[in-house]
């Protein structure tokens, strides 16, 4: 599994050249969805030859791995094909037209997402279904799945790690129009604007380690003396690191159903901090 590891840091280095908040993206984005595109073949290459070990290395990659390969590669030429459509770089229609993107988006979401049973699976963190859901061969066609299904490749794909790309996808396009749309909205998007502050950085830790701190920090008030909410908070911190923190909601709820320690991350970061002081003593 190292491979597909190393994988998801390349994603993450060659991210950090590109700045989606400057105006001549055009070429950055088609040289990131080339990166993707060859980058996903050379998985499905590595995995063909190599298989997986055993069962739970095969749900592993297709429920954590490829979909933020292929989520990331539909997300990019998403981007791609409304820049390349954008009527104007500024001005009324120019907002218009990232309006409209994001009603579109919306709607999709509403219609062939959320709406579904693996979605609210797929958000509450379950794993009953694992094996159902994330090993090859196990399509049930009698569920009447998109048409969609029948353009996969049975070997690299178990259609629900599809499914999980999009919804990866659609957070991050919906954090993109945002900006489009409001990008002068706060000061807590000023640091976004700079143009090497979104290349220098990275979240390397858990999902949930995040959205602990996020969560820490909205019921400090320690940002804009506490009138940000939680979801605004949230959507900065999934710009800024480019990683979506998915329902962050349903992902604090089952932080507080957490036998022993709640807050596991900020247990960890004020044991680091301490360990710290006491070396520079």
């Amino acid at each position: 599994m190292n491979f597909y590891f190393k994988v998801l840091e390349q994603i993450q280095n060659e991210e950090k050249k590109v700045d989606l908040l400057t105006r001549n993206i055009i070429d950055a984005l088609y040289q990131m969805i080339t990166f993707l595109q060859n980058l996903l073949y050379e998985v499905r290459s590595t995995s063909s030859k190599k298989g997986f070990n055993n069962q739970e290395e095969e749900i592993y990659f297709f429920k954590k791995i490829k979909p933020q390969i292929l989520g990331k590669l539909i997300y990019y030429n998403k981007i791609y094909r409304i820049e390349t459509n954008c009527p104007f770089q500024e001005g009324k229609m120019y907002y218009n037209f990232f309006s409209k993107q994001l009603v579109n988006l919306k709607r999709e979401f509403m219609e062939h997402i959320c709406s579904s049973d693996f979605y609210r699976y797929y958000r509450s963190g379950r794993k009953d279904r694992d094996e159902t859901y994330f090993k090859r061969g196990n399509i049930n066609f009698h569920e009447g799945l998109n048409s969609v299904v029948f353009e996969i490749d049975p070997e690299f794909s178990t259609f629900y790690d599809y499914k999980i790309a999009r919804i990866i996808s659609s957070e991050l396009l919906y954090s993109y129009l945002i900006t489009k749309i409001n990008p002068d909205e706060d000061s807590e998007n000023g640091i976004l604007k700079s143009e090497n502050s979104q290349k220098d950085l990275s979240w390397t830790d858990s999902k949930n380690a995040l959205i602990e701190l996020i969560y820490a920090l909205y019921a400090s008030g320690a940002i804009s003396h506490g009138k940000i909410g939680i979801r605004k908070l949230s959507l900065v911190f999934q710009i800024l690191f480019k990683i979506p923190v998915g329902d962050v909601h349903h992902s604090f709820h089952r932080m507080k159903s957490r036998s022993g320690s709640r807050t596991i991350f900020l247990d960890y970061l004020k044991l680091s901090l301490e360990e710290y002081m006491d070396r520079e003593i």
